[in-house]
Parts: C-alpha cells; structure tokens; sequence
C-alpha cells in the first residue's frame, strides 16, 4: 500500500469524473476546473478503476447509464476496493428506489440530470473534504501502528506534544526533581512514569501517590511509614512511599493539596535524604527523585511553602491541554477505540467525518481523560454518533427535526427521515419490534419491509 505520506491533496480536491458521453464530460470538467478541483477524465467504469487503490486522493463522479460498466457496478467495485471513498451518481433516467439503492450501497450522494451546477459543487466540496478526513484517519492509524518508544506512551503529533516529548527524554537522564504542570486530565502522571522509564532508575519502582486524595491523618504514614503501634490499629511495622520508592522515583500528584506540616517533613526528607518512619526514631536513608504534579503555579499558593517550591523546582514540564492540539484528537480517539475494541473483541469501528469534526469542535474541558470515556463508550455501542456521546439532549433534537436538503427530490427526502425515525424508534426501544409497532402505528408486514429496505437490523438495537 502506498504511504499516505506521499499524497498530493489540492485544496478542494481531486475529482475523478466518468461519463462516457463526450460533451457532457468536457463541459462538467470545465466547470469543475473554475471552481477549483483537479479533474481526471474517464470514458468508462474500466478506465476509471485504474486510478482506484486506497492512496487514491480524490473521489468519483461517474453516470449512471454507461456501456460495459455502469455507475451501479462501477460504485460495487470502488466501495469493495477503497470502503467509504466517496461516490457520487449522476443520471437522466435515475428514480426513487435507484436513488434509495445506491445510498444503500453506499453512494455518497444522487443527483438527476439536468442538474444545478451550483448543487454539484457544494456536493462534491462536501465529499472531497470527506476523503481529505479520511486519508487523514488512515494516516493517524499507519502513524499508531509504526509508533514506538515514547511516541507510543505519549500520542500525537502535535507541534506541542512533539516538544513534550523531547523535554521529557532530555529530563529524565538528568535525575534531577520535576514539577509537572497541566490540567485535571492531560496525563501528568503518564509523563511522570515516562521521565522514570527513560531514568536510569527505571529498574527501580515508579510509585505515585494522590496528595489530594488521602486524609490528612494518614497521609504521614502512607508517605513515611510507621512502626508497630505507633498509633491506634498500627499492629506492625509498614514501609512507606518514600522507603517503597528508594533507588526509583516518587511522584506526588496534586501536591498543592499536601498539609502544611507535612511539607515541613517532605522538605527535610528531600534535603537530608533519610526519613523517619512515625512513631520511631532511627533514619532511614532513602535515594530517591521526586516528581511533583500540580494544576496550577505552585508560587501563588498561599500554602505551600516557598522552600519547598525551590526544592522541588530544579526543573518544570507543562502540559498543554487539549482544546490547544486539537489536531491531536483523531488521533488519540482511533487509539483509544482500537484499544477499547480489542480489549472486548470487538470489530474496530471506523468513525465518519461528522464525527471527526464533532471531536474537533469540542473544547475537551476534562482533556484526554474525558476523551478517553467518550471513546470507550463509542467502541462499546455502534448505534451512537460522537454527538450522540457529548450532546446526548441536543442531538436528540437534531436528530428527529425534519430540514430540507436543497436540490433532492421530495420522495428521497421522505424516505431519508422515513429511515430515521424507523432507527431513533429502535434505538429507543433497544431492537423492541412490539415496541416501535406501537410508537409507529405500524403493521407487523409494514415494519419488516421498511426495515429491509432501508438496511436495519433489529440486531444491531439489542443490548
């Protein structure tokens, strides 16, 4: 397969157009070529598919009513070689079923002759940015599938990920204590443990503990350790973090959030390098490095001690969230749905270009965490859309509101909402048929041939 890598995309795209008619062809090419698009003539289907291989570019406008080859099996050999590259049929002597039977094989889009050469444009802008996303996608999978070393642990290919990466394996050889900043889910800990795994104490234990999610009666011991009753339900002696973590390194995670006291206790530790356990007295001396996490500069933290601020601070890495590499965020959603799949054994679902742009339209608040949810559920449940997962009441609406598609005749837009409506219903009722016969005032015989002709398995609606 050729590297997507190597692909000449032009700004609207590349249209390979089939008609077998002369003059309607060289006049479709020039308007197209006004327009913007870079256009590729063929006479017939069998011309045309020796452009069709998966680093094809651009899409296919072909007639219906050829010689040897017509559109429809022209549309059957393009969608089993290259699935989702986008089709779109022209024809005079197309119908309602044609239409309704060609999206169902999976034609981009219909339209009749004579035509809107305005309509044809925006169709074909439409679908060329379909096939831009999609190259797009299948570059980001050949990206996961060759990444290695940290490009495997931290994902993205970002200008602002790449210059993390490269701070963090500078970092890590240097042993030296880090104060990682970033917001609540951009991954602190996963580039602590990646500054221990390129350490030369990767050999050692890489141990995290929460700051902000122990009480602060226990935090002493769960740091320093404790001997035998050194206070009520201590009945023996326990290792703590710091000892647990000796020759490797310590992350404390929201730090901000430590006691007072403690800091004191932390801040000697770190300068002395031994540590008592609680209710003893013999030093322990303990090797370790300390990496820190914060949400926010721990300078202007009223309770954290200035001392300890400088003790820790030798060296500082910043995460940037993810509303500022958005380009990241296919990328990081095909992994983590890869992952979800395989992890249940389920078929990879390949999302479409609405959903892409759905992923980069949202602002990610919990970052790559709540992205991480958004794309396990998604693997986990087909039926839902990426809007359908962040904007579940919102895309309800959009979802059952009726809008009129300009330059599609009426009974095509009838039956678009007409399968709709049949798939919210079973969507709803969770592949109910008693159900939607009931919501849809519906014969059994009715609701069995609407299913079959729009493609819809009750299968696919059962939990």
């Amino acid at each position: 397969m050729k590297s997507i890598d190597t692909l000449p995309i032009d700004n609207r795209g590349t249209v390979l157009l089939v008609d077998d008619e002369s003059m309607v062809r060289k006049s479709t090419q020039k308007w197209l070529q006004l327009a913007g698009f870079e256009v590729i003539e063929c006479d017939s289907a069998i011309q045309a598919l020796t452009y069709i291989d998966e680093a094809f570019s651009g899409i296919v406008v072909s007639d219906v009513k050829m010689p040897e080859m017509d559109g429809l099996a022209l549309l059957d050999e393009v969608v089993s070689r290259v699935p989702g590259l986008p089709v779109v049929l022209v024809t005079g002597h197309g119908d309602v079923d044609m239409a309704i039977n060609a999206m169902r094989q999976g034609a981009y889009d219909f339209i009749e002759k004579p035509f809107n050469p305005e309509r044809l444009v925006e169709t074909i802008q439409r679908a060329c940015e379909k096939r831009r996303l999609m190259l797009e996608n299948l570059k980001l999978q050949q990206h996961l599938a060759s990444s290695s070393g940290i490009d495997s642990r931290l994902i993205g290919m970002s200008a602002s990920i790449q210059r993390l990466k490269k701070e963090i394996l500078n970092l890590a050889e240097m042993d030296t204590n880090v104060i990682i900043y970033g917001e609540t889910g951009t991954g602190k800990e996963l580039v602590a443990q990646s500054l221990h795994e390129y350490s030369n104490r990767n050999k050692a234990h890489f141990v995290p503990i929460n700051c902000g999610a122990i009480p602060e009666s226990l935090i002493e011991s769960e740091l320093f350790g404790h001997e035998a009753g050194a206070f009520t339900g201590a009945a023996k002696r326990r290792i703590g973090k710091f000892e647990y973590a000796s020759g490797g390194t310590l992350f404390l995670d929201e730090i901000e959030s430590m006691p007072l006291n403690l800091q004191i206790k932390l801040l000697r530790a770190l300068q002395e390098g031994v540590i008592e356990r609680l209710g003893g007295n013999q030093p322990i001396p303990v090797d370790l490095r300390v990496i820190a996490a914060a949400k926010t500069d721990l300078r202007e933290e009223e309770r954290f001690r200035e001392d300890l601020f400088y003790r820790l601070n030798v060296s500082q890495l910043h995460i940037p969230p993810l509303r500022d590499r958005i380009e990241d965020v296919p990328l990081l959603f095909e992994h983590y749905v890869r992952m979800t799949s395989e992890d249940h054994h389920k078929e990879q679902r390949h999302f479409p270009e609405q959903d892409i742009r759905t992923l980069q339209g949202y602002q990610w608040p919990g970052n790559v965490r709540e992205l991480k949810n958004i794309a396990m559920r998604y693997a986990l449940d087909k039926r839902l859309s990426v809007a359908d997962i962040l904007f579940p009441q919102e895309s309800q609406l959009s979802s059952s509101a009726i809008t009129a598609e300009s330059g599609q005749p009426l009974a095509v837009q009838v039956a678009r909402f007409e399968e709709e409506v049949l798939r919210l219903s079973l969507q709803e009722h969770k592949g109910n048929i008693k159900a939607v016969m009931d919501q849809l005032d519906l014969p059994r015989r009715t609701l069995n041939q609407k299913m079959a002709k729009y493609g819809l398995n009750r299968a696919d609606y059962t939990d």
